[in-house]
C-alpha cells in the first residue's frame, strides 16, 4: 500500500508539481509520522496535566484558608489575561534556566527539555479556565446534595471526590469540551520553542522542499481530525455520563 502511494504521488509531482514529499520520500515520511506522534503525546499531556489542576484548584477555591483562594484567585487572573506564547518563552526561557542539569557526554543537558516546559505551560494556560469551568459545575450542585453529604459524616475532601464533583462533572462537561478543544489547538505553540511537533515539523520540511501550500494542506487535514476525534469522544462522553437534572 505504501509502495502505490509512493508511486501516486511520485507522479503527482511530475505531472502537476504538486508536491506532497513526506509520502514519497523515506527520510520526509519518518519524520513526518514522528511528528504525529509528539503532537499526539504532547496534546494528551497538556489535557491531563490541566485536568489535574483543574480539578485540584476548583476545589482549593472552596477553601476555608483566605490565601488558599488568594493564590488561586491570582493564579487564574495571571494566566487567563496573559497571551499563552508570552507564558510559554516565560517557562522556557527564563525558569529554564534555573532547572537542574545532568552531564549528558561532554554537556550539560537540562532535566526538562523543550517538550516538558510546553507541557507545564500550556497545561498551566488551560488548567486557568479548566478552575473556573470546574467551580462553575461545583457551585450548579444543589445546596440539598451538601447538606445532605454532610449530614451523612462526610468531610469537605470526600463529600468533594464522591458526591459533588462526580455531580459538577456533567454539567461541566461541554464548556469543557470547548476548552479541551482550544487547549489542542494551542499546542501549535510549541513549535516557537523547537518541540518537533507538527507545526516544527511542517515548517521544516517546506523550507527544504518549497511546498507550503502541500504541507498547510496536510496539516490543516490533520487537526480537522484531531479535534473531529475528540468531540466524538467528548459528545460520547456527555451522553454517557448524563443523569437527568445534571446536564
Amino acid at each position: 500500500m505504501l509502495e502505490f502511494l509512493s508511486g501516486y504521488f511520485r507522479r503527482l509531482y511530475d505531472d502537476t508539481g504538486l508536491n506532497f514529499v513526506i509520502f514519497y520520500e523515506q527520510y520526509e515520511y519518518d519524520r513526518f509520522i514522528e511528528a504525529i506522534w509528539v503532537s499526539i503525546r504532547l496534546i494528551i499531556a497538556c489535557m491531563l496535566f490541566s485536568l489535574i489542576v483543574g480539578i485540584v484548584g476548583a476545589w482549593a477555591q472552596g477553601s476555608k484558608s483566605r490565601w488558599v483562594r488568594r493564590i488561586v484567585a491570582g493564579y487564574i487572573q495571571i494566566f487567563r489575561n496573559t497571551p499563552p506564547l508570552v507564558q510559554l518563552f516565560f517557562f522556557y526561557f527564563v525558569l529554564g534556566n534555573y532547572t537542574p542539569t545532568y552531564d549528558a557526554g561532554g554537556w550539560q543537558e537540562a532535566y526538562i527539555g523543550s517538550f516538558g516546559w510546553a507541557m507545564i505551560s500550556l497545561g498551566f494556560f488551560a488548567s486557568a479556565f479548566n478552575v473556573e469551568i470546574f467551580r462553575a459545575g461545583i457551585e450548579a450542585v444543589p445546596a440539598a446534595t451538601r447538606e445532605a453529604a454532610a449530614s451523612l459524616g462526610y468531610s469537605r475532601l470526600k463529600s468533594y471526590i464522591y458526591i459533588i464533583f462526580p455531580l459538577a462533572f456533567r454539567v461541566c462537561l461541554p464548556s469543557l469540551n470547548n476548552n479541551l478543544v482550544n487547549l489542542l489547538k494551542t499546542t501549535t505553540l510549541a513549535y516557537a520553542i523547537a518541540v518537533p511537533e507538527m507545526m516544527y515539523t511542517c515548517n521544516q520540511i517546506w523550507s527544504d522542499n518549497v511546498n507550503v501550500p502541500e504541507m498547510m494542506l496536510v496539516m490543516f487535514i490533520f487537526y480537522i481530525a484531531l479535534v473531529g476525534i475528540l468531540v466524538w469522544f467528548m459528545h460520547k462522553w456527555e451522553h454517557k455520563l448524563r443523569i437527568p437534572g445534571y446536564g
